[in-house]
């Protein structure tokens, strides 16, 4: 027969029987793990409190209430809740996840233990795209042991799908409408959806085949309010005042916005299967799969507008602040109404095989092999229009605006004296760039100026399109000899081999967009005109809106190739390749020291890493568009990563953990590009320069195809207390030295060969640069720092207290980090402060729980130009969420039993996002608001 590892969790089987009335066995891969069928949110505890107490690392645990029913209705909200972790909201979603201070792009994914690909730009897994109705067990490994081959400095997010042949037949459905509590404030976009989810599992030929299969199908809809302030200019001392103002030059106001409305579809299929066939009790074989097509369409529709300085000298101060003009008026700008729009389209297909054999009655040979791919392209669209195209004699009216400044950023209104052109007419709008953006544009020939026809290329630009495509593999095979020995404490040994293969592409497709009515300017196509965006939140009104995703599919634009005239897109093209080698040992320990029982295990990694990557240098010829030239590079290398876990069980409530291990994360993908890319700043200034290199108009910078991983030496102390099969408090310290970190590295080059006589120069003196040298970044290993932690967490379930009060309870944590690197850096995702409550009642079949979480400012990304990603930070957030629900089975209607009626809320008090300007939070620089969501949810069990 087959020989599992022994868990301990067996033990609590008795226990939890009598808590709950009925038992499982869940096998997953080559451990035992128990899964006991509770109604509701209490299984929950007990099932992941139970996966807590006896794992030989230390790790929380999360599992599905019934089959295909996470306690939320995404991974990543539920894996937010637990302690020590947290979410980040993309969207008004909940997509990102840290834990102990490091995000998803240094934490180890996997599926049934298989290394898991993403659908993001790095390493790091959106955990949202993933359907929580296919996953049924979650297991976060904080510290890692030797038999875990995807590992991260942060820790290991292990999901796991059902075993069909360990559960009776199964039929479940889950179905859910979703409403947005943010009105839709595009026309074509509604602010309702759906998710449905369908699994099938059986057992056949006297229980030796299990077949199981879940569909799921989503369309879930998003609204968002933004508001992007320029940043704050300082004032003209001889502006215009009233009310007695006096200014000085010293006060600040606000010089610009992009402001849009956000609407957002996301539509997501998915099939998970398994086949699982144990002929003899010595052959296992198990085949799952796992294939995902996701599409997701926004639109952002929204205002461009110069304010006070940076748009027009022509303003009045109506009111200041202590520096801050906090109200006033200025006379006019071309405003640009922007009908952007972004999709996004994604296919992953997974699958794996697993082989195991009894050689004897303790020792197994399993053999495992996945592929996986993955393949994305995103198209973001901008496109321009207002009164007429920029520099055009027939360009319409300037938009006057008044102001004032709130605690979301600001409030326009009308002018006190002159009228706007009306932006929602169609009449009045014309389908072409209202500002000379096109200066990019300058060596196109079709856009020169000529006898009789004035403009030229800057007022040729009508649009902008981004259109990256990534493609990923995975390729890895493993085999694995396990046993149970008996050498003193070694009571078990598990050795064995993993090759993997991965490949990553990303091709940075750009273009700029021109009307085909240029030098001229033409309306809207009626076929695409959809009504009108409303911007009342910022006091802007309606304007008018078109599916510019359409316009651009049916090629009404001319396309100018952004790669042939941008250095940047091919310095963003690349593939890399990695070839990664695993041996690993690991032995199980046992021992009895007097009254106190030792388990654990200790374990060595020796990790052999081949890495390739290939690209482009890029820099722009003397015809003014980008050469190209292929570039690679790579390295080899070995790491030996060794791990220990102690578990002390003191008495039969209370176990004290000690671990020890070296671990690492692979270098961020785009960080591994060994492509180069030359600029020049048109900037006089830097022109001018002579002595100041750091401000030389030369620059470039790069990638670096030999990075390291990076690296941490970490140690964790905790102590857990379970006092009931449901309640439990734990306290945890860890602390994670970082020795080897990622960091922006300098060079200085000699970019002469590179000067172009005529355009490298100043465009008001005709002169060329004074400096030929200037700075090069790359990323480059060497950084070290620290990251230290304390986990507090508690299970309190109030029957403790008194029978009448069954069903109460509370969950808690509270994680505090700190930590930073060697260069004053922060590290990505950390928030020194993170809280997680919830309040629950559960009795009779009825349920309610509410739930909050809370994390304080951190590190993070987003989208800049180009799509690329740069650092931004966030304020962190507070979120509230409530659930009511009833499960029929408890209610004595036969013809209802196996239904369950759920009731959600989430983010209930409409938590917006704030940024602003250190030393001022009044001058906002950003404001976002997403609105309450809500879902109605019926789950059926035959």
């Amino acid at each position: 027969m087959i020989k599992r590892k022994f868990n301990p969790t067996l033990a609590l089987l008795p226990m939890l029987t009598m808590a709950a009335g009925s038992a499982n066995v869940y096998a997953q891969g080559d451990e035992m793990l128990e899964e006991v069928v509770v109604q509701g949110f209490r299984s929950v505890i007990q099932q992941s409190q139970a996966i807590k107490r006896e794992s030989t690392s230390v790790t929380e645990a999360l599992t599905a209430e019934d089959i295909g029913k996470l306690p939320d209705t995404s991974i990543a909200e539920s894996l937010a809740r637990l302690p020590g972790l947290a979410g980040e909201r993309r969207d008004g979603r909940t997509s990102g996840l840290s834990v102990r201070g490091f995000n998803e792009n240094y934490v180890g994914t996997t599926l049934n233990g298989r290394e898991l690909l993403g659908m993001g730009d790095n390493r790091g897994v959106e955990y949202d795209l993933y359907p929580a109705e296919i996953i049924n067990q979650v297991v976060v490994y904080k510290t890692p042991e030797a038999s875990l081959m995807t590992q991260g400095v942060g820790g290991t997010v292990d999901m796991r799908t059902i075993r069909p042949l360990d559960y009776d037949r199964i039929v479940a459905f889950n179905a859910n409408f979703e409403q947005n509590g943010k009105e839709s404030a595009n026309p074509d976009f509604d602010d309702s959806g759906h998710r449905l989810a369908f699994t099938y599992s059986d057992s056949f030929a006297d229980e030796t085949l299990g077949v199981s299969v879940s569909l799921a199908s989503m369309e879930s809809p998003s609204q968002e309010e933004y508001f992007r302030g320029w940043g704050y200019a300082n004032v003209n001392p001889d502006a215009a005042v009233e009310n007695s103002i006096t200014l000085t030059g010293d006060e600040v106001i606000l010089g610009g916005h992009d402001s849009f409305v956000r609407s957002g579809l996301m539509e997501r299929e998915s099939v998970a299967g398994v086949v699982q066939y144990e002929p003899s009790e010595r052959l296992s074989i198990t085949v799952d799969a796992l294939y995902i097509d996701f599409r997701e369409d926004k639109v952002f529709r929204g205002l461009e507008e110069g304010g006070a300085e940076w748009g027009t000298g022509d303003y009045t101060v109506t009111g200041l602040d202590n520096g801050l003009v906090t109200t006033g008026y200025y006379d006019g700008f071309h405003s640009v109404i922007r009908n952007d729009a972004e999709r996004k389209d994604a296919e992953l297909t997974t699958v794996g095989a697993n082989v195991e054999f009894a050689i004897t009655d303790d020792w197994s040979l399993a053999f495992d092999a996945s592929i996986g791919e993955v393949s994305k392209t995103i198209t973001n669209i901008e496109s321009y229009s207002g009164v007429g195209r920029a520099q055009s004699a027939t360009q319409g009216a300037l938009t006057p605006r008044a102001w004032t400044m709130t605690d979301t950023g600001v409030m326009y209104s009308a002018h006190p004296s002159l009228s706007a052109p009306d932006l929602s007419d169609p009449d009045q709008v014309r389908l072409a760039g209202p500002q000379a953006w096109g200066g990019s544009l300058a060596p196109v020939q079709d856009f020169q100026a000529s006898d009789g026809q004035p403009l030229n290329y800057v007022s040729a630009q009508d649009g902008f399109v981004n259109n990256p495509d990534f493609d990923e593999s995975l390729d890895s095979f493993r085999l694995t000899l396990n046993g149970e020995v008996d050498w003193g404490v070694v009571s078990g040994l598990e050795v064995g081999i993993n090759y993997s293969d991965r490949s990553k592409t990303k091709i940075n497709q750009g273009a700029f967009l021109t009307a085909p009515t240029w030098p001229s300017d033409g309306p809207i196509p009626e076929e695409y005109y959809v009504g009108s965006a409303n911007l009342d939140f910022i006091g802007l009104g309606n304007m008018v809106a078109y599916d510019a995703i359409s316009l651009y599919n049916s090629g009404y634009y001319t396309e100018t190739a952004a790669e042939e005239l941008e250095t940047g897109r091919e310095g963003d093209t690349y593939t890399v390749d990695e070839e990664i080698t695993t041996v690993y040992a690991m032995a199980d320990l046992y021992a009895e020291l007097g009254s106190v029982e030792m388990t654990g295990n200790i374990g060595v990694q020796y990790v052999d890493t081949e890495q390739m990557s290939s690209g482009f240098s890029s820099f722009t010829g003397p015809d003014l568009y980008v050469l190209a030239t292929p570039v690679s590079g790579g390295d080899s290398y070995d790491k030996v990563l060794p791990s220990m876990n102690l578990n002390f069980r003191l008495a039969e409530d209370h176990t004290l953990r000690f671990a020890a291990a070296k671990t690492i994360s692979r270098p961020r993908m785009d960080d591994m590009r060994p492509n180069t890319t030359v600029t020049f700043s048109f900037n006089d200034a830097q022109i001018l320069e002579t002595s100041d290199i750091n401000n030389s108009p030369w620059s470039g910078s790069s990638g670096n195809p030999e990075l390291r991983p990076l690296e941490a030496n970490q140690y964790d102390l905790s102590y857990e207390w379970y006092f009931a099969a449901d309640g439990m408090f734990g306290a945890a310290v860890f602390y994670k030295d970082l020795v080897n970190w990622h960091r922006e590295g300098e060079t200085v080059s000699d970019f002469t060969p590179y000067y172009i006589p005529g355009y490298h120069q100043s465009a008001n003196t005709g002169e060329g640069p004074a400096l030929f040298e200037g700075i090069v970044t790359n990323r480059e290993d060497g950084l070290t720092g620290e990251v230290s932690g304390v986990e507090l967490q508690a299970s309190l379930p109030f029957h403790l207290f008194s029978e009448t009060l069954d069903g109460f309870g509370l969950l808690a944590s509270a994680t505090y980090n700190d930590g930073e690197l060697d260069d004053g850096g922060d590290v990505p995702g950390l928030s020194e402060e993170i809280f997680q409550l919830t309040a629950y009642y559960e009795r009779g079949g009825f349920e309610f729980r509410v739930s909050g979480r809370k994390r304080s400012e951190y590190l993070t990304e987003t989208r800049g130009q180009s799509l690329s990603l740069v650092d931004t930070r966030s304020q962190g957030s507070e979120l509230w969420d409530a659930q009511i629900g009833y499960n029929f089975s408890e209610s004595g209607i036969e013809s209802l039993q196996g239904l369950t009626v759920t009731l959600q809320a989430q983010n209930l008090t409409d938590e917006d996002t704030v940024q602003f300007n250190e030393g001022d939070s009044r001058q906002i620089t950003q404001y976002q608001s997403f609105g309450a969501n809500y879902l109605l949810g019926l789950n059926y069990k035959f």
